[in-house]
Protein backbone atom coordinates (compact mmCIF):
# COMPACT_ATOMS: atom_id res chain seq x y z
CA UNK A 1 0.00 0.00 0.00
CA UNK A 2 1.50 3.49 -0.95
CA UNK A 3 1.00 6.47 1.20
CA UNK A 4 1.24 10.14 1.21
CA UNK A 5 2.23 12.16 4.83
CA UNK A 6 1.07 15.90 3.82
CA UNK A 7 2.70 18.49 6.21
CA UNK A 8 0.74 21.07 6.79
CA UNK A 9 1.74 23.30 9.87
CA UNK A 10 2.47 26.64 8.94
CA UNK A 11 1.65 29.70 10.43
CA UNK A 12 1.48 32.45 7.30
CA UNK A 13 3.87 34.40 9.35
CA UNK A 14 6.22 35.47 5.98
CA UNK A 15 2.77 35.85 4.64
CA UNK A 16 1.75 38.60 6.75
CA UNK A 17 -1.73 36.98 7.37
CA UNK A 18 -3.58 35.84 10.25
CA UNK A 19 -4.81 33.12 8.42
CA UNK A 20 -2.44 30.26 7.86
CA UNK A 21 -0.78 29.88 4.60
CA UNK A 22 -2.69 26.72 3.37
CA UNK A 23 -5.86 27.70 4.20
CA UNK A 24 -5.75 30.93 2.15
CA UNK A 25 -7.83 30.88 -1.03
CA UNK A 26 -6.76 30.22 -4.69
CA UNK A 27 -8.78 30.46 -7.30
CA UNK A 28 -12.06 29.55 -5.13
CA UNK A 29 -10.80 26.86 -2.70
CA UNK A 30 -7.57 26.84 -0.02
CA UNK A 31 -4.10 25.87 -1.17
CA UNK A 32 -4.32 22.73 1.10
CA UNK A 33 -7.25 21.46 -0.58
CA UNK A 34 -5.41 22.07 -4.20
CA UNK A 35 -2.34 19.89 -2.88
CA UNK A 36 -4.55 17.08 -1.36
CA UNK A 37 -6.58 17.01 -4.81
CA UNK A 38 -3.75 16.51 -7.07
CA UNK A 39 -2.22 13.64 -4.76
CA UNK A 40 -5.92 12.05 -5.28
CA UNK A 41 -5.76 13.12 -9.46
CA UNK A 42 -2.70 10.64 -9.08
CA UNK A 43 -3.99 8.07 -7.12
CA UNK A 44 -7.48 7.06 -6.30
CA UNK A 45 -5.98 4.82 -3.46
CA UNK A 46 -3.07 6.43 -2.55
CA UNK A 47 -3.99 6.65 1.06
CA UNK A 48 -3.41 10.24 2.64
CA UNK A 49 -2.51 11.21 5.79
CA UNK A 50 -3.25 15.21 6.88
CA UNK A 51 -0.76 16.69 9.28
CA UNK A 52 -2.30 19.63 11.16
CA UNK A 53 -1.52 21.51 14.32
CA UNK A 54 -4.18 20.97 16.85
CA UNK A 55 -5.60 24.53 17.07
CA UNK A 56 -5.91 24.18 13.48
CA UNK A 57 -8.34 21.24 13.16
CA UNK A 58 -11.15 22.70 13.78
CA UNK A 59 -11.07 25.15 11.36
CA UNK A 60 -9.88 23.04 8.45
CA UNK A 61 -12.92 21.24 9.26
CA UNK A 62 -15.33 24.28 8.93
CA UNK A 63 -13.54 24.68 5.50
CA UNK A 64 -14.01 21.17 4.38
CA UNK A 65 -18.23 21.67 5.01
CA UNK A 66 -17.91 25.77 3.42
CA UNK A 67 -15.99 24.20 0.19
CA UNK A 68 -17.84 20.96 0.42
CA UNK A 69 -14.43 18.87 0.38
CA UNK A 70 -14.78 15.16 0.84
CA UNK A 71 -11.53 13.50 -0.20
CA UNK A 72 -10.76 10.84 2.24
CA UNK A 73 -7.62 11.01 4.88
CA UNK A 74 -6.49 10.79 7.97
CA UNK A 75 -5.61 13.58 10.28
CA UNK A 76 -2.65 13.53 12.79
CA UNK A 77 -1.31 15.72 14.90
CA UNK A 78 1.57 18.54 13.98
CA UNK A 79 4.11 18.14 16.01
CA UNK A 80 7.27 20.94 17.66
CA UNK A 81 8.96 20.93 14.28
CA UNK A 82 8.63 19.35 10.90
CA UNK A 83 10.31 16.45 11.74
CA UNK A 84 8.20 15.55 14.62
CA UNK A 85 5.34 16.29 12.40
CA UNK A 86 6.35 13.75 9.95
CA UNK A 87 7.38 11.47 12.30
CA UNK A 88 3.54 11.39 13.88
CA UNK A 89 2.11 10.99 10.05
CA UNK A 90 4.20 8.25 9.84
CA UNK A 91 2.96 6.55 13.02
CA UNK A 92 -0.42 6.45 11.18
CA UNK A 93 1.19 3.55 8.93
CA UNK A 94 0.87 0.10 10.36
CA UNK A 95 4.01 -1.07 11.49
CA UNK A 96 4.08 -4.14 8.99
CA UNK A 97 3.36 -2.01 6.22
CA UNK A 98 5.19 -2.40 2.71
CA UNK A 99 5.00 -0.08 0.04
CA UNK A 100 6.20 4.01 -0.35
CA UNK A 101 5.46 6.81 1.63
CA UNK A 102 6.20 9.77 0.09
CA UNK A 103 6.18 13.52 2.06
CA UNK A 104 4.89 16.54 0.62
CA UNK A 105 4.40 20.09 1.78
CA UNK A 106 1.26 21.32 2.52
CA UNK A 107 1.51 24.59 0.53
CA UNK A 108 3.37 22.92 -2.63
CA UNK A 109 -0.07 22.31 -4.55
CA UNK A 110 1.54 21.99 -8.38
CA UNK A 111 3.46 18.89 -8.66
CA UNK A 112 2.72 17.42 -11.57
CA UNK A 113 1.52 14.29 -11.78
CA UNK A 114 4.65 13.27 -14.17
CA UNK A 115 6.70 13.63 -11.20
CA UNK A 116 4.56 12.27 -8.37
CA UNK A 117 4.54 9.21 -10.44
CA UNK A 118 8.30 9.00 -11.24
CA UNK A 119 8.75 9.76 -7.25
CA UNK A 120 6.68 6.54 -6.11
CA UNK A 121 7.92 3.75 -8.99
CA UNK A 122 11.69 4.84 -8.74
CA UNK A 123 11.31 5.07 -4.64
CA UNK A 124 10.32 1.04 -5.29
CA UNK A 125 13.59 -0.04 -6.20
CA UNK A 126 15.63 2.96 -5.30
CA UNK A 127 14.74 3.42 -1.93
CA UNK A 128 14.84 7.10 -1.46
CA UNK A 129 13.81 9.56 -4.36
CA UNK A 130 13.71 13.92 -4.13
CA UNK A 131 12.65 15.41 -7.15
CA UNK A 132 15.14 18.61 -7.88
CA UNK A 133 15.54 21.29 -10.32
CA UNK A 134 18.38 23.45 -11.88
CA UNK A 135 19.62 26.25 -10.23
CA UNK A 136 19.22 29.20 -13.22
CA UNK A 137 20.40 32.09 -11.22
CA UNK A 138 23.96 32.90 -10.51
CA UNK A 139 24.76 31.76 -6.35
CA UNK A 140 26.92 33.94 -3.87
CA UNK A 141 28.17 32.00 -0.72
CA UNK A 142 28.90 34.94 1.98
CA UNK A 143 31.66 33.75 3.80
CA UNK A 144 31.64 34.40 7.99
CA UNK A 145 33.85 38.21 7.42
CA UNK A 146 30.60 39.06 5.24
CA UNK A 147 33.00 38.50 1.75
CA UNK A 148 30.96 37.33 -1.02
CA UNK A 149 31.91 34.17 -3.54
CA UNK A 150 29.98 33.08 -7.01
CA UNK A 151 30.08 29.41 -6.95
CA UNK A 152 29.52 27.27 -9.44
CA UNK A 153 25.61 26.77 -9.44
CA UNK A 154 25.96 23.88 -11.81
CA UNK A 155 26.86 21.79 -8.81
CA UNK A 156 23.68 22.79 -7.12
CA UNK A 157 19.94 22.00 -7.07
CA UNK A 158 16.69 23.12 -5.58
CA UNK A 159 14.92 20.76 -3.93
CA UNK A 160 11.08 19.80 -4.30
CA UNK A 161 8.64 17.51 -2.49
CA UNK A 162 7.43 14.91 -2.63
CA UNK A 163 10.05 12.84 -1.33
CA UNK A 164 9.47 9.60 -1.62
CA UNK A 165 10.92 6.29 0.56
CA UNK A 166 10.23 2.45 1.49
CA UNK A 167 8.19 2.55 3.70
CA UNK A 168 10.22 0.65 6.30
CA UNK A 169 13.35 2.72 5.36
CA UNK A 170 11.18 5.75 6.35
CA UNK A 171 9.93 4.62 9.60
CA UNK A 172 13.52 3.20 11.16
CA UNK A 173 14.84 6.47 10.02
CA UNK A 174 12.79 8.25 12.18
CA UNK A 175 13.27 6.62 14.99
CA UNK A 176 16.11 8.81 15.55
CA UNK A 177 16.40 11.61 18.27
CA UNK A 178 15.38 15.14 16.10
CA UNK A 179 18.48 16.94 14.98
CA UNK A 180 18.77 20.39 14.15
CA UNK A 181 20.57 19.58 10.41
CA UNK A 182 17.28 17.42 9.35
CA UNK A 183 15.86 20.07 7.46
CA UNK A 184 14.24 17.72 4.76
CA UNK A 185 12.87 13.89 4.83
CA UNK A 186 15.90 13.48 2.87
CA UNK A 187 18.87 14.32 5.61
CA UNK A 188 16.67 12.12 8.37
CA UNK A 189 17.46 9.31 5.55
CA UNK A 190 20.78 9.75 4.75
CA UNK A 191 21.84 9.80 8.46
CA UNK A 192 20.93 6.44 8.20
CA UNK A 193 22.89 5.64 5.03
CA UNK A 194 20.83 5.72 2.92
CA UNK A 195 21.40 8.25 -0.06
CA UNK A 196 18.72 9.84 -1.98
CA UNK A 197 17.89 9.25 -5.78
CA UNK A 198 17.44 12.69 -7.60
CA UNK A 199 14.76 12.94 -10.38
CA UNK A 200 13.60 15.62 -12.31
CA UNK A 201 10.90 17.91 -10.82
CA UNK A 202 8.79 21.08 -12.26
CA UNK A 203 9.27 24.56 -11.86
CA UNK A 204 5.85 24.95 -10.98
CA UNK A 205 6.06 22.81 -8.20
CA UNK A 206 6.52 25.78 -6.23
CA UNK A 207 6.46 26.61 -2.32
CA UNK A 208 3.86 29.19 -1.46
CA UNK A 209 5.44 31.33 2.00
CA UNK A 210 4.92 34.93 0.43
CA UNK A 211 2.80 37.22 -1.08
CA UNK A 212 4.30 37.17 -4.09
CA UNK A 213 4.20 33.42 -4.21
CA UNK A 214 0.52 33.43 -4.13
CA UNK A 215 0.16 36.14 -7.07
CA UNK A 216 2.36 32.89 -8.70
CA UNK A 217 -0.17 30.07 -7.83
CA UNK A 218 -3.13 32.43 -8.85
CA UNK A 219 -1.62 32.28 -12.05
CA UNK A 220 -0.65 28.49 -12.21
CA UNK A 221 -4.09 27.18 -10.64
Amino acid sequence: MDYVVIVAGGKGLRMGSDIPKQFLPVNGFPVLMHTIKRFKEYSTTLKIILVLPKEQQEYWHELCKKYHFAAEYQIADGGETRFHSVRNGLACIPDDETGVVGIHDGVRPFPSIEVISNCYETARTRKAVVPVTPVVETLIHLNADNKSTTVPRQEYRLVQTPQTFDIQLLKEAYKQPYREDFTDDASVAESIGQSPTLIEGNRENIKITTPFDLLIARVLA
